[in-house]
């Protein structure tokens, strides 16, 4: 201990003057837990757990349960099968959830979510295996959102090592189908929400700058699929009704329904049709790529494209569109700017810049769930810095910001708990 408070003394006697210093003790705590956070980080990352892979889901659920249950919460695994928002990609066994709850003597009630899926599958572990280069970790899901959940399980040890128990309540919830959009852990999300007085969520933050995100697009999809009559290509084409065809006018009618103005983008991106090349297509099948900064923005688009449709080509073929709310959209508040402008303070103190975004970005995360029902502050981007997320090579993620992140989430906690943080 005594050399990790030297440590501490190190970086404050280096930063500039004009610079806060940071808690000593947290920053100590923080340096402290950095080798067993590496071990953590290898450990979550060497059990694969694809949002498909129900196995690997459970085996890892267990492992982050038994973790949080040694650290004294009361932990249960949630089965995320019993209200279900079914998508075109939701599996037929979904990965379970870890909740789990920790009693203090204090008055605010604290939640952190991160998820233990990925978006890889089975076996691929094998061809990228984790591995540290320099100030580097690589690994399969390493960034999204690996690092994520091994913050919170290193945050809490801080918090008991420093024997920190003045929240009301410390909740972590830890998804297994964050990649697919939720389908099993939306409703959870949103109703633990409410109860808590902020959310804190530990996705990554950009390898470029150290920040925090505020708000993110919703997320949508539209599929199309047009039903004609097959025939044969050659001897009677005239008999067939063509999916094909069809299904190109309605793309053209249909291209123009983004809006830059309100940050609403339209992108068709997938599309199928026929079997074989000397038959006319009975069916074609096209989706939409869709994101929103307002949910309302999703409502109208759906009345807009029902309408459109209704002009059809072909004669006798059948067009319809089925929609998929996937996630709603983050907005930044009055209550999150607040809070995030009180972590910059806490990260100034290391000599650090902290960024805040509080405009959408272009992906979704399960915060906006969170937020969707309460006027609670929520918080995305406690984690790592990290790269490569959803990429075929070389996720990582920076272990030089495992320090900073630590001591950032630690310290929101315990001030959010002292009341020195504000709500509103």
């Amino acid at each position: 201990m005594l050399r990790r408070l030297l440590f501490a003394l190190m970086v404050v006697l280096s930063l500039p003057a004009t610079a806060q210093q940071p808690n000593m003790a947290v920053f100590a705590a923080a340096e402290a837990q950095k080798n067993d956070f590496i071990s953590t980080l290898q450990e979550v990352v060497e059990i694969e757990s694809g949002s498909g892979n129900y196995e690997g889901l459970v085996e890892l659920g267990n492992l982050i349960a038994g973790r949080l249950r040694e650290m004294g919460g009361e932990v249960e695994l949630l089965d995320a099968n019993q209200d279900v928002y079914r998508m075109f990609d939701t599996p037929e066994q979904i990965g379970p959830m870890v909740h789990a709850r920790f009693e203090g003597r204090g008055e605010r009630d604290i939640m952190l979510i991160a998820h233990m899926d990925t978006v890889y599958p089975a076996g691929m572990i094998d061809e990228q295996p984790f591995r540290i280069d320099g100030n580097l970790a690589y690994g399969l899901g390493i960034s999204d959102d690996k690092q994520g959940v091994a913050v919170i399980l290193h945050v809490i040890a801080m918090l008991r090592d420093m024997g920190f128990d003045e929240y009301g309540t410390l909740t972590v919830l830890i998804n297994g189908d964050e990649e697919i959009s939720s389908p099993g852990s939306r409703s959870t999300i949103t109703r633990l929400a409410t109860e808590h007085d902020v959310v804190f969520s530990v996705e990554p933050t950009r390898m470029d700058n150290d920040s925090l995100s505020l708000a993110t697009s919703g997320i949508g999809a539209a599929t199309m699929t047009v039903t004609g009559r097959a025939s044969h290509a050659g001897a009677a084409p005239e008999l067939g009704r063509n999916a094909l065809y069809e299904m190109a006018h309605q793309m053209l009618q249909l291209r123009d329904l983004s809006d830059p103005e309100t940050g609403l983008k339209v992108n068709w991106t997938l599309a199928e049709s026929g079997t074989v090349r000397n038959v006319i297509p009975a069916e074609a099948v096209v989706t939409a790529d869709i994101r929103m900064l307002r949910q309302e923005d999703f409502e109208r688009l759906e009345s807009r494209i029902q309408e459109r449709i209704a002009n059809q080509l072909i004669p006798d073929t059948q067009v319809a569109v089925t929609f998929e709310n996937r996630r709603p959209p983050l907005t930044a508040t009055e209550a999150s700017r607040s809070l995030a402008a009180h972590a910059q303070q806490v990260y100034a103190e290391m000599g650090m810049t902290l960024v805040v975004n509080d405009e959408a970005e272009g992906g979704g995360t399960d915060a906006a769930f969170a937020a969707l029902e309460t006027q609670a502050p929520v918080i995305e981007r406690f984690g790592l810095r990290g790269f490569g997320a959803h990429s075929n090579n070389d996720e990582y993620v920076d272990l030089d910001s495992v320090i900073p992140r630590l001591y950032l989430l630690s310290r929101m906690i315990m001030d959010v708990s002292r009341g020195s943080a504000p709500l509103q």
